[in-house]
């Protein structure tokens, strides 16, 4: 596999082009906005730079990747010599479904066809395609360029031999697969989102604040983050997504979304991509400083 097509060029999708094109691939970036685009291309060149910086590749490693990457907002024009297309759209089951339903269309028989979705159903999306045996996950962490997991999900008819494809691959840029079979919320998310609701719980339930939860959970735990850091990070949307999802599938109420979850995305307290979350994102320093509505 030389060629990859991106669908998608938001912050997992130029990851993944990144990522892709660093390690000597030729990548097609296709999103429908022209603007996203370069936006992209806009990150892409920074987060290089910043590379170069740390000393982590040389200038002439850049402007090789960077020439690496064509973009494209016709998807036929993207994908139609791909080798693998890795799906990166919004976390959308009836958007993933059409994108893969066109791809299955639009590409080459070969063609292997992966989504970094990081919990819709990998069995449900290869339904919509003639290739379900050429279906995977492939379910890259944030941010991409620096996280070294992928994990990778066997759909219920995702062959032996696409499987092996896209773990060889995802070593072949630098990365560590872990495979997964095609369960609600795989192996990352079904672990990782409980403890977030958890702790949003906690600060619901008025157990403790803010700083002080992310403060048990990086000093006692050892985590790098406090999961409601985390959760700004991710986006609190996403995160209620993937809730749905958990208690969908396993119809288990353990699962239930915490209410103070809900009532922040529905009022667009989104996190870190709305300015506001568990943490104010608004001021020009990287200080962390805690909501007002957690203060007062």
């Amino acid at each position: 596999m030389n060629l990859i097509s991106v669908i998608g060029s938001g912050t997992m999708g130029n990851g993944i082009a990144h990522t892709f094109a660093l390690a000597g691939l030729r990548v097609n970036l296709i999103d429908i906005s022209q603007e996203k685009l370069e936006q992209a291309l806009d990150t892409i060149t920074l987060n290089l730079g910043r590379q170069v910086s740390k000393g982590a590749i040389s200038e002439a490693e850049k402007n090789t990747s960077l020439g690496n990457i064509e973009v494209f907002t016709e998807m036929e024009k993207g994908v139609a010599d791909a080798d693998l297309v890795i799906e990166a759209a919004t976390e959308n089951l009836s958007v993933k479904l059409n994108i893969f339903k066109e791809l299955d269309r639009l590409c080459k028989p070969e063609a292997i066809l992966a989504s970094n979705t990081s919990s819709i159903s990998i069995t449900r999306i290869a339904a919509e395609t003639n290739r379900a045996d050429k279906v995977i996950g492939m379910h890259f962490m944030n941010p991409v360029p620096v996280m070294k997991l992928v994990e990778v999900i066997r759909g219920f008819k995702s062959s032996d031999d696409t499987t092996k494809a896209i773990m060889d691959m995802a070593i072949r840029i630098g990365k560590i697969p872990v495979e997964a079979h095609d369960y609600p919320g795989f192996v990352a998310n079904r672990i990782l989102m409980p403890m977030i609701n958890e702790a949003i719980f906690t600060l619901h339930e008025g157990v403790a604040g803010v700083t002080e939860i992310d403060t048990v959970m990086k000093l006692g735990m050892a985590h790098p983050m406090g999961p409601l850091q985390l959760a700004d990070f991710i986006g609190l949307d996403v995160c209620l997504a993937i809730m749905n999802v958990l208690q969908e599938g396993f119809g288990n109420p353990k699962y239930a979304a915490c209410p103070l979850l809900v009532n922040m995305v529905t009022s667009g307290q989104l996190g870190v991509k709305s300015g506001s979350g568990f943490y104010d994102y608004s001021g020009e320093n990287n200080e962390l400083v805690v909501s007002k509505r957690w203060t007062t």
